[in-house]
């Protein structure tokens, strides 16, 4: 299992929708301070069920939403999606059958949060069961 890609909107300093597109050997992110570097890597926890708010540099979990700027209204919900390859070897469980697949969470402003593999709703069990034994998964 490889990641293809990350989208982001709303998600800290994402505030419209980004992609990032990873090609095969492709081992880190670099760029300049303040560019958002550790942001995806956020992100990228933060979709896999990470739940501490202070593991993702924040006080409260809402501290991943884009909070606003003097020229950007803060939005309401935050979502990131990754999409990951099989890549020779098939996805765990009911995931089988598919070559590629979509993690997404999102959470609202009120607090309401939404976990997808491939735009269907699951839990957030579901996601980290994905991930078990891949050496990306979160603990519980």
């Amino acid at each position: 299992m490889r990641i293809r890609k990350v989208e982001l909107q709303g998600f800290k300093s994402f505030v419209d929708r980004q992609s990032f597109h990873f090609g095969e050997g492709i081992a880190g992110v670099v760029g300049p301070n303040g560019c958002g570097k550790s942001n995806i890597s956020d992100a990228i926890r933060w979709c896999i069920g990470e739940m501490s708010a202070k593991s993702l540099r924040g006080s409260e979990m809402q501290d991943v939403i884009f909070n606003g700027t003097t020229d950007r209204k803060p939005v309401g919900m935050a979502e990131v999606g990754m999409t990951f390859l099989a890549d020779g070897e098939p996805f765990p469980g009911q995931w089988a059958r598919y070559e590629e697949i979509q993690v997404t969470r999102r959470l609202y402003r009120s607090g309401q949060s939404e976990y997808l593999i491939n735009q269907e709703k699951v839990r957030r069990r579901d996601i980290q069961d994905l991930f078990l034994d891949t050496g990306i998964s979160n603990p519980l």
